[in-house]
């Protein structure tokens, strides 16, 4: 993997598209998805895994994972975000070159030491320009900001990678209580309403069973997913399902859905 042309922060791709451009409207709008999402009690989990379609689409369903940090907003200070590539092919872990994301809210800064351990790492590699345009790390971005107080982000764009790389990745990183990691992932895509809750309902039950064989049919985030879940399995983590729906439920047509799960896990006590 080789480094493209750096960048001091990367601008948002899809502001205006998949989430309010305007800073004041996008806030309205989170708000709204984060107010009208269960509350949750107990205390926060160390991962989450969220969907990453458009708000109009997914934004209720990623609430429900993200009122889940309510009680932790002022101890969480790293996030690690991992997400698949959608526009540019990778081979391993992409990681940028920048110093922070970008987004109407304001700038996210980028935990560089992190970065820099995670980049010595076999299978990581800098690539600025996977990072460009990927609006699967960049939707969950107004999310976190809304929810946490001031944090640094990991961002890691996740290609052709083994569970293993993932894992280990992912273990270099995880911290104590300052650090949630976020898997970001659509479910099925494009099958008819009830094949579609057929398919997501057979995953939820894999991932409750931290079961690490997800494929790119079941979600477009597999390798993060099963990485992330490998990691949960060895250090005996349980998992929460939050919400589990999809776009039939949310912008009414049925005829060939995009699937949405929340989920949370959970270290044990």
């Amino acid at each position: 993997m080789t480094t493209s042309h750096a960048f001091r922060s990367r601008a948002p791709a899809v502001a205006g598209m998949f989430y309010p451009g305007d800073p004041d409207a996008l806030r309205v709008a989170v708000r709204s998805y984060l107010d009208h999402a269960p509350r949750s009690t107990g205390r926060a989990p160390k991962a989450l895994i969220v969907p990453h379609a458009g708000y109009a689409y997914s934004g209720p369903i990623a609430a429900s994972a993200y009122a889940t940090l309510a009680g932790a907003s002022g101890t969480i200070r790293r996030v690690v975000l991992a997400g698949p590539t959608h526009r540019v092919a990778v081979v391993g872990i992409a990681i940028p070159s920048s110093i922070g994301f970008d987004t109407p809210l304001g700038r996210i800064p980028l935990d560089a030491a992190m970065l820099d351990r995670l980049a010595q790492l076999p299978g990581v590699g800098v690539s600025d320009q996977a990072h460009r345009l990927e609006h699967s790390l960049e939707v969950q971005l107004p999310f976190l900001q809304m929810t946490l107080d001031s944090f640094e982000l990991v961002p890691l764009a996740v290609g052709m990678a083994s569970a293993e790389l993932v894992a280990k990745v992912l273990e270099t990183a995880w911290g104590g209580p300052e650090t949630l990691i976020v898997v970001s992932t659509d479910l099925s895509h494009y099958h008819p309403y009830e094949e579609a809750r057929r398919i997501d309902g057979a995953t939820s039950a894999q991932l409750a069973l931290l079961a690490g064989n997800i494929t790119g049919e079941q979600a477009c985030g597999c390798h993060a997913l099963n990485g992330l879940l490998l990691a949960a399995a060895r250090r005996g983590m349980t998992e929460r399902t939050l919400d589990v729906r999809n776009s039939g439920d949310t912008s009414g047509d049925r005829a060939a859905v995009v699937g949405y799960g929340a989920f949370a896990l959970h270290e044990p006590e």
